[in-house]
Parts: C-alpha cells; structure tokens; sequence
C-alpha cells in the first residue's frame, strides 16, 4: 500500500489567520549545504515529521546535491532544531543565518520539497566540480575588496532583487533566473579572468555555485561573500562598519523584503514616486510582483493594472470561472502577467485612462 504523501493540508487563508493570532514568538533563518544525499525523499520525509513536531515552517529543498532552506522557528524550540539538524552527520554545524529584519512571521507553512536541483543552474557539464569554490569573504574582507578600482562587484540575484538594493559599483545581470545569469555574467566578464572578482547573493548558495562555476571558465581570483547579504548586514552591525549595500534585501518569504539601509534606490512601478515596496498584485490569479508605492496601493486597490482590478473586484465564484476560461497566453488578458514579461505598467494604466476618457 503506497503511503500517504507527509504535506500541509489546510489552505492558506486558514494557515495565515492562525499565524497572525500566535502568541509565540519566532525566529526566521535560513541555511544551506552543498553535500551528498543519497536518497533525496527518505530525508525529505523525516526532516517533515521532525520539523512538524517542533512547529517550525518554512520553505526547503533537497536534492542529491544538497540542502536549501528558509525558515520560521518558535524561539522556544531553536536548541531543540539546532540540534536534531546536527545530529545528521552531513549537516553537523552548518551556519544558521538569523534574519535582519524580522518578527519570525515569514512563512505559514511548512513544505520540504525534493529538487532535481537545489538551486537550478542550467549546468550539464559532467566536468563542472561544485565544489571547488571561490574564496570566502567576511564583510570587513568585502568592503576593503570593493573599495579597490580594479575589482569587479558582480551580483548573483535576479533583478527584480537588485533593483531595490546592491552594493556599490556592481553588475548587475539584468536575469529573472540564476540560470539565465551564469552565461551573462561569464560573457560580461570575458577577457578578465586575471582580475579579482567578488560575488554576492541573498545568503551564499547562489554564489557558492557561481563562484566555482567562474573558476570552471577560467577566472582565477574568485571571491564571494561569505553568509551573503544576511551575514554582512549583520557583521556590519556588529563591527561598526560602513554598509556598502545600499538599500533593501529581497527575501523570498512573505517579508519580501528586509531594509539594510534608508537608501531607496528604486521607483514605484505606476507612477515613478521613489518607493522600494514589492508586492504582488491582488488579484489572486495574477500576482505580478512588482513595485508599488502606498498612494498607488490604495488607488489601485494592490493591483498592477486597472483589468486586474476589474477581476479582483469580481465575486470569488466568477474570478473562479473566469480562471477555468481563460487562455495562459493570451497577451489580452492583463491577469496573466509574470516578471520575466516585465510589463510596463505606467503605460498601461496611462493608455487605460485614455480609453475611459
């Protein structure tokens, strides 16, 4: 008899009203490890039941090549985690990155996913070793890397995460996916692999591969940084020293979004108003992410486009219906935009008025 799949079974509007009325406090972290795993879902399933037990939420993936994972942790059972979680030989003190800005609501759930990939990278070179890694940089190490004119700065996150914040002076690949920035940023470096390149992600695992991939193309002076932004902002705290990131660090939780800095280096998607709030859009079967200043939230009721507030607006019955009849390519219907269509939502809002006028 096959058995039954460990997962959550309560939707989410139920999960998310249980969490707003928790009494307890909780802790978000996050952390990854690059190390062999035989057998993927025999892990997946265990860390499920002994994640469940401790109350603990949060979003994971395990493959063969490793663990990732962000999570949401009852600061009462943080020893009870850390120590299950090293019990396993193959995690026995990985680094656990607390987040900067946090009250420990960043997730409602718990979903531990098996990957063919922890972080999917588009590589099929049998030859390419993940392992051998660039070298670590701690943040006083990264400030001092940066400050020389001939280092070159490169930023591992997609754009939409180094729109609202980044280090000075970096490249930033203009990529939706880690996979699609790989070959941007070895074609934007090309002809200066004997310069000193250092790379930056959210919490490491994006530029612990790209840094080992840089080396595989022939660069020779690879850095990352160590912890990634996670860490630095908090080694910067601790330190006293200058913060180099500018700005806001996109998360991949329900937070969105963790301020390192005062500095808004972004616009707001609708109207041009300096503003570095991400959100996505309100109707439930579109939800863009996109960029959106308060005024524009509350005159477009959090949506991206006047069509999707018309569906946002409708009974939860017809948006249903309107979902089961719709065409997914159908460039007509606003409610089907993602990021990489990147849709420019000042001219559509523009030509929207225009029409009604």
């Amino acid at each position: 008899m096959k058995m039954p799949e460990l997962r959550n079974r309560i939707n989410k509007d139920e999960l998310k009203l249980r969490l707003a009325h928790e009494s307890i406090e909780r802790i978000t972290l996050s952390f990854y490890k690059y190390v062999k795993i035989d057998d993927p879902k025999v892990l997946r399933d265990q860390l499920f039941k002994d994640w469940t037990t401790l109350n603990c939420f949060g979003r994971i993936y395990i493959a063969n090549e490793g663990i990732n994972a962000q999570m949401s942790i009852p600061k009462s059972n943080l020893d009870s985690f850390s120590e299950h979680l090293y019990r396993d030989g193959r995690f026995t003190n990985v680094p656990l990155k607390m987040a900067v800005d946090d009250d420990g609501k960043s997730f409602y759930k718990l979903a531990v996913k098996v990957k063919e990939k922890v972080v999917a990278d588009g590589i099929n070179d049998p030859s390419f070793d993940a392992a051998n890694t660039g070298a670590y940089l701690n943040a006083e190490g990264f400030n001092k890397a940066i400050e020389d004119p001939n280092t070159i700065v490169v930023d591992m996150r997609n754009h939409y995460e180094s729109e609202v914040g980044r280090f000075d002076n970096a490249f930033c690949p203009d990529a939706d996916t880690f996979r699609e920035e790989l070959p941007l940023v070895v074609d934007h470096l090309k002809g200066q692999e004997d310069k000193k390149v250092i790379m930056y992600c959210t919490g490491g695992i994006r530029c612990e591969k790209a840094s080992a991939y840089l080396k595989h193309k022939g660069f020779k002076d690879v850095n990352h940084l160590q912890g990634g932004i996670i860490q630095y902002a908090k080694e910067v705290k601790q330190q006293g020293l200058e913060s180099k990131f500018r700005g806001v660090n996109f998360v991949f939780d329900e937070r969105i979004g963790e301020r390192i800095t005062g500095d808004i280096l972004s616009k707001c998607h609708q109207c041009g108003a300096a503003c570095d709030t991400h959100v996505n859009c309100n109707n439930d079967d579109c939800h863009l992410l996109f960029i959106q200043c308060d005024a524009c939230a509350n005159e477009m009721q959090g949506c991206c486009t006047p069509k999707c507030m018309e569906i946002a607006a409708l009974p939860v019955e017809e948006q249903r219906a309107l979902r089961k009849g719709k065409h997914k390519n159908d460039e007509e219907n606003l409610s089907v935009y993602k990021s990489r269509l990147r849709p420019n939502l000042a001219e559509i809002i523009k030509a929207s008025l225009s029409i009604e006028k």
